[in-house]
C-alpha cells in the first residue's frame, strides 16, 4: 500500500489546477473580456469535475462502507477536503466577478444590470423581450409534497421561488376549507421556474436609447425571468427567488465491458447519462434555510449533495458574454505562422519524403494536417490510409477527406474510440458515416481506451510501397488545434511506419505477438512504454551515481502514477535534477528534504491550453527526446493504447530544446506547484520578464 503522505491526492491537485485558471480571471494583466472567459473555463472545468470525479469519490465512499475495502486514501476525508476547497473557490469566484470584473466593465462603459437597477424604459424592453422570446419556454410549477415532483434536467437552471398567497375576502358563510385556512395563516408556498438558457441567450443586450452615449447594457437571462415572476404567479406575493441546479453523474457505467456489444452498451449508457443520480445540488448561498430544506426533501437530496454557490450558476455560459465590438478588451491576434518548407512544397508527400517536419499548434496552421489527408484522398499513388480517432471536430475536413478517399477506391481504416468522454456521440456519428461509405472502422476494445494520435498513408512509388506518417500530441481536431498547444510530426521514417502498421494489426486483430519488444521506435502503452520509461529514469540514476551530469525534464498535462513518481523520487535522491512542467494534476510532493529536494514543478496557464507531452532524458549528453500522447497516469500506462515517438532529427531537437528552455524561464504565467498548493507565481524581481507562449510565438516567427 502506498503512503498517502508521499503523494498529493489527484482530485485535490486538480482543484489546485482549476484555481490557477481562476487566477487568470483575477490577473489585471489579462485583457478584461479574456478574464470573463477564464471565469467560464473555470466553471466548465468544475462542472465536469463534479459530474465525473466527485461522483467517483462518492461511489468509493459507498463501496468502502459496504465492503470495508481498503483504499490508499480515505474517500470521506478527500470528499470533505474537495467540498471545502470548492466552497472557498466559489467565494473567490464571486468576489472576482462582482468586486473586480463588474466594476472594470463599468469603467469600459459596459453596464451589467440587475433587475432592481432597470429604469422604466429598460423595464419595458425586458417585458417585451419576455413576451416575445421567453414566454413559450417558461413554465412555472408549484411544488406540493407527495403530489407534484417534477424531474430536474441535468445542469438546467431553475429558480426556487418562495411565495405567499394574496389574501382574498371570504364571506362568513363560506366553509373554512384547508385552502382558506392556508391563505389566512400566510403559509409559505414554493415553486420552481426553469430558466430557458437552452433556448435563448444567457446574456441579453438592452438597447441604449441615448444617442449621445456609448454606454452598453447587458442583463442576465436569470434576472429577466426574476423580473417577470409576479406575472407568472398572479395570485401570489413573491417573497424571494434563488437559483439552483442539479448536476448528474456522467460516468458511463457499463455493467460488463468484456461481454456483449460494447457499442450498444455505450449508446444505452449515453441515454442514461442525463438522468443519472445527482452528484451536486448547487444553489445560491443566500437561499433561506426553509426553502433549502423543502427542496432537499422534495427531490430526495442529502447534505452530501448540497453545494453553496453564488447568485448565478452555470457560469460556463460566460463563454457567450458579448464583446460589444471592443477588440481592445481581448487578446491581440497572433496570425498563424507559416511552415516555410511545407508552404513551398508542391506536394506535401515530396516534402515529407525529403525530411521530418515539426508543426507547432496553434502558432502554426493546422491546415497542413488537413492538406495531408486531402492530398492523400486525391493522390492516385495513395493505396491505404490508416488513423486513430479519439476526439474529432463535429465539422471535420479530415473526416470528409477520408470519405472522399473511400469514394476514390482507397483502402481506409479508422480506429474510433467510442469511450472518449463527452465526445462519444460525435465519434459514433462519424464512425457510422465512414462505415456506410465503405471504410473499415475499428471500435473500442473492451476494458481499454485507444488514446494514440497516429496516421499512416501508404503510397506506391516506383513499384514499392512507402509510408508517410503523422504523429501528434493532440487530437485530429481542427477546432481545438486553434487553442491547444500541441506538436504535430511528419516523417517518412520506415521503421516508424512499420511500427504504426504493427499497432493497427493489434487494433484490428486484438492479438499480441512478441510482447514488449514488438515496437522498434515507438513507445506504446500496454506494450513497452512503461518499462522503457523506467529504463530511461534508471539510466539517469546510474549516471548520477557515477558522478555524471543527470537530468530529466518532463512536460505533461497530468502526473499521477505512483510507481513512476517513486522512480522520480529515487532519481532525486540519487542527485538527478528533475524539472517538471505539469499543467494539471500533479501528485508529486516536490522539494521535500530527503524525498524530492531535487524536483521542481511549475505549471503554466495562459491564453492557450498547454497540451504537449515531452519526455527528455539527458543520457550523458546524448539526449533522448520523445513527444507523446500519454500523460504519466496509471490509466495511460496500463489501460490505454498510447504512443510516444522519438525525435532524432538534429534540427528539430534544437527547436524542442529551445522551447523547453523558454517554458522553464517563464516568470509571468508560471506558478510553482508546491505541497501546500498555494500556486505562487514565479518571481520576476531579478529576472527579465518571460511569457512562454508569446516568446515561443516570436521564436517560431524568427526561425
Amino acid at each position: 500500500m502506498f503512503n498517502i503522505n508521499r503523494y498529493i491526492h489527484r482530485d485535490v491537485s486538480w482543484l489546485a489546477f482549476n484555481h490557477r485558471v481562476l487566477q487568470e480571471a483575477r490577473d489585471p494583466r489579462v485583457p478584461l473580456l479574456e478574464r470573463v472567459k477564464f471565469l467560464a473555463i473555470y466553471s466548465s472545468n468544475l462542472n465536469e469535475f463534479y459530474r465525473v470525479r466527485v461522483a467517483n469519490i462518492r461511489n468509493l465512499m459507498e463501496v468502502s462502507k459496504k465492503t470495508k475495502k481498503q483504499l490508499d486514501f480515505d474517500p470521506e476525508v478527500v470528499f470533505e477536503q474537495v467540498q471545502r476547497t470548492i466552497v472557498e473557490q466559489q467565494i473567490e469566484f464571486t468576489n472576482i466577478f462582482e468586486r473586480e470584473i463588474v466594476p472594470e466593465l463599468r469603467n469600459q462603459n459596459i453596464y451589467f444590470l440587475r433587475r432592481l437597477e432597470l429604469d422604466e424604459m429598460q423595464k419595458a424592453f425586458v417585458k417585451d423581450y419576455f413576451d416575445t422570446n421567453l414566454s413559450p419556454f417558461v413554465q412555472p410549477i408549484l411544488l406540493v409534497k407527495q403530489k407534484i415532483k417534477p424531474f430536474l434536467n441535468n445542469a438546467a437552471l431553475y429558480l426556487a421561488v418562495t411565495l405567499t398567497e394574496k389574501q382574498e375576502k371570504t364571506s362568513c358563510s363560506e366553509p373554512k376549507t384547508d385552502k382558506i385556512l392556508e391563505r389566512t395563516n400566510h403559509k409559505l408556498a414554493y415553486a420552481i421556474v426553469k430558466i430557458p438558457s437552452d433556448y435563448t441567450p444567457r446574456f441579453i443586450k438592452i438597447p441604449n436609447t441615448d444617442p449621445t452615449s456609448d454606454k452598453q447594457y447587458v442583463i442576465m437571462l436569470d434576472d429577466v425571468v426574476r423580473h417577470y415572476l409576479p406575472y407568472l404567479f398572479p395570485g401570489y406575493h413573491i417573497k424571494d427567488s434563488h437559483a439552483f441546479k442539479i448536476t448528474r453523474d456522467a460516468e458511463l457505467y457499463i455493467d460488463n465491458e468484456f461481454t456483449g456489444d460494447l457499442i450498444d452498451q455505450i449508446q444505452q449508457s449515453l441515454v442514461k447519462r442525463n438522468v443519472g443520480p445527482p452528484s451536486r445540488f448547487a444553489f445560491d448561498r443566500e437561499i433561506s434555510p426553509q426553502c433549502l430544506d423543502f427542496l432537499m426533501e422534495m427531490f430526495g437530496l442529502d447534505n452530501a449533495d448540497a453545494f453553496y454557490s453564488g447568485r448565478y450558476l452555470n457560469n460556463f455560459d460566460f463563454f457567450t458574454f458579448p464583446d460589444f465590438g471592443k477588440k481592445n478588451l481581448k487578446d491581440e491576434d497572433l496570425p498563424e505562422l507559416p511552415h516555410r518548407v511545407l508552404d513551398a512544397a508542391v506536394s506535401i508527400f515530396d516534402a515529407i519524403g525529403e525530411g521530418d517536419h515539426l508543426l507547432n499548434f496553434p502558432y502554426q496552421s493546422y491546415d497542413y494536417v488537413v492538406r495531408f489527408f486531402e492530398e492523400a484522398a486525391n493522390d492516385p499513388a495513395v493505396q491505404t490510409i490508416k488513423l486513430t480517432q479519439y476526439r474529432v471536430a463535429s465539422r471535420s475536413r479530415i473526416m470528409v477527406a477520408l470519405l472522399a478517399a473511400v469514394a476514390a477506391g482507397k483502402e481506409v481504416t479508422v480506429f474510433v474510440e467510442v469511450k472518449a468522454r463527452f465526445d462519444e456521440e460525435s465519434n459514433l456519428r462519424w464512425a457510422r458515416q465512414l462505415q456506410d461509405a465503405g471504410a473499415t472502422v475499428l471500435f473500442s476494445h473492451a476494458g481499454i481506451k485507444v488514446h494514440a494520435k497516429v496516421a499512416v498513408v501508404t503510397r506506391l512509388e516506383n513499384g514499392a510501397q512507402r509510408d508517410y506518417c503523422y504523429l501528434s500530441t493532440g487530437n485530429f481536431n481542427e477546432k481545438t488545434a486553434r487553442s491547444y498547444v500541441d506538436y504535430g510530426y511528419f516523417t517518412a521514417n520506415p521503421v516508424i511506419g512499420q511500427d504504426i502498421h504493427k499497432l493497427f494489426f493489434y487494433l484490428q486483430t486484438k492479438r499480441r505477438t512478441n510482447g514488449s519488444d514488438q515496437f522498434d521506435k515507438l513507445l506504446v502503452g500496454q506494450f513497452n512504454m512503461y518499462a522503457r520509461i523506467v529504463e530511461l529514469i534508471d539510466n539517469e540514476i546510474l549516471n548520477a551515481q557515477q558522478g555524471k551530469p543527470a537530468r530529466i525534464i518532463l512536460k505533461l498535462n497530468s502526473l499521477e502514477d505512483k510507481p513512476l513518481i517513486d522512480h522520480l523520487y529515487a532519481a532525486s535522491q540519487a542527485g538527478v535534477q528533475v524539472q517538471l512542467i505539469v499543467r494539471g494534476i500533479c501528485c508529486v510532493q516536490a522539494g521535500v528534504p530527503k524525498l524530492s529536494e531535487n524536483i521542481t514543478v511549475i505549471s503554466i496557464i495562459d491564453r492557450f491550453l498547454e497540451h504537449q507531452r515531452i519526455y527528455c532524458f539527458y543520457n550523458n549528453g546524448d539526449e533522448k527526446i520523445y513527444l507523446a500522447s500519454a500523460d504519466w497516469m496509471t490509466r495511460n500506462m496500463h489501460f490505454r493504447i498510447e504512443t510516444a515517438f522519438p525525435i532524432e532529427d538534429p534540427k528539430i531537437r534544437v527547436i524542442i530544446q529551445e522551447q523547453i528552455r523558454i517554458q522553464l524561464a517563464d516568470n509571468l504565467k508560471a506558478r510553482i506547484v508546491e505541497p501546500n498548493l498555494r500556486n505562487r507565481y514565479v518571481s520576476t524581481d531579478t529576472q527579465k520578464p518571460v511569457r512562454a507562449q508569446l516568446a515561443t510565438y516570436n521564436y517560431l516567427r524568427d526561425l
